[in-house]
């Protein structure tokens, strides 16, 4: 009995013990889960609020001589510290399976369970909290890392994960949409999360937004819109490739190097990013002035086979270039793509839509608890300023030549970790 509450004691296992007792839902932490993917001690409430982001241009209705604008909707699901309540219902999540072009695989709702607490009431008297938001992958959601929304929330941030229109499950619109997008929605969210998060504006986030230390976090074409939205400006060939996609469209210039008004746009307020399997070097993305622009500090996270956004080409090409950042970067050995979403919600899906979530090799499960350890250390780092943190990111390279910091022993094993200072 002893040495089972010293275990529960050290693990943290007492405010987790839930997870032996209920079902298990996304995100709560395995046994061999490291120190910080445990919750914090936050009750955390969820909200979705509607956002117009108005006069924008109409990418994939572009034609030559014809450049409409239309008023752009994004909706956000957005957690945070939330008042203890007795008797709180947990949320329920929608998602979508299927696709609405495919007749063997129709769009199909499904849902999900969380361990955030529907319209809770916020914590005001221990705000305001630093702001993270988070941008899915295309196809994806909101909902799409619940496991480290609702995690992060938990330990004191605000955390807004977008709805990025004609870029999800339910609404599959032209790539070029989101090409060019995507750093705009990110920074369009900002920008109202300021304004929301100020005293006396009536929104339930008044008081609650700690908009100058501010993290973007994205997946895949989220990851790509986070790099644009920090610094990384595009590269000439890769607007010339985005005219071709839209009629001629120059558009996405305005987020090059070669538009002298880009570097005015780079967001003081943002102190952290997280880029997670981020789409476009391999595609002629960035070239070295983009890459080098880049001084926000950044952590990467990517799987060494990936096959979407390229690794070697991809992934760790923007970690060796981005030389003006403080930089640091997580590899899981022989992972894909999929390092980044909720697991799949049961193995008996249709094949695609199981690996839409899944990961070939790796424990979907234990990649989360990895990642809610690392954005911890992190984003606590880098938002907060808590330098005790550091301890948990200064690591050595390989995994197998000693037990990382936070890790039990024989637990982090498959994992690299790479990490640089300014001008390195």
């Amino acid at each position: 009995m002893l040495l089972l509450f010293l275990a529960l004691f050290y693990s943290g296992g007492f405010s987790e013990a839930y997870c032996q007792n209920e079902t298990f839902r996304f995100g709560d932490p395995l046994p061999d889960a490291p120190e910080l993917a445990h919750p914090g001690s936050f009750q955390v409430g969820m909200q979705t609020l509607d956002l117009v982001h108005k006069k924008q241009p109409d990418i994939q209705n572009f034609e030559e001589g014809r450049k409409p604008e239309y008023d752009r909707k994004l909706s956000l699901a957005i957690w945070y510290p939330a008042l203890q309540e007795a008797g709180g219902q947990p949320v329920q999540y929608t998602d979508y399976f299927g696709s609405p072009n495919d007749e063997k695989r129709p769009l199909t709702p499904f849902n999900f369970p969380g361990r955030a607490v529907a319209d809770a009431d916020p914590l005001h008297e221990e705000g305001p909290f630093p702001l993270v938001i988070v941008s899915h992958g295309y196809l994806g959601s909101r909902y799409l890392m619940t496991y480290l929304t609702e995690n992060l929330a938990s330990k004191g941030y605000v955390v807004v994960a977008i709805h990025h229109t004609e870029s999800t499950h339910e609404n599959p619109g032209k790539f070029a949409s989101t090409l060019y997008h995507r750093a705009l929605d990110q920074l369009f969210v900002l920008e109202e999360m300021d304004r929301l998060g100020n005293r006396d504006t009536g929104s339930f986030l008044s008081g609650m937004v700690d908009a100058e230390h501010t993290a973007l976090v994205g997946y895949s074409m989220g990851g790509y819109g986070v790099l644009n939205a920090a610094g990384a400006g595009y590269a000439p060939g890769f607007v010339s490739a985005f005219a071709q996609m839209t009629s001629g469209s120059q558009k996405l210039a305005e987020r090059s190097m070669s538009d002298t008004s880009y570097q005015s746009t780079v967001d003081p307020r943002v102190k952290a990013i997280v880029a997670i399997a981020p789409w476009g070097m391999a595609r002629g993305a960035w070239d070295a002035p983009g890459l080098q622009n880049l001084k926000i500090p950044t952590l990467f996270i990517a799987g060494d086979q990936d096959d979407i956004s390229g690794y070697e080409n991809g992934v760790k090409a923007i970690f060796d270039g981005a030389i003006n950042t403080e930089r640091y970067m997580l590899t899981y050995l022989n992972a894909r793509h999929n390092v980044a979403p909720n697991p799949p919600l049961s193995p008996d899906l249709n094949k695609d839509d199981y690996m839409h979530y899944a990961e070939p090799v790796w424990d979907e499960r234990k990649i989360n608890n990895i990642n809610q350890h690392f954005l911890t250390a992190f984003l606590n780092l880098h938002l907060k300023g808590m330098a005790e943190q550091s301890r948990f990111l200064d690591l050595p390279q390989n995994s197998l030549d000693e037990t990382w910091e936070g890790f039990l022993p024989r637990t982090s094993i498959g994992l690299e970790w790479r990490q640089e200072k300014p001008g390195i």
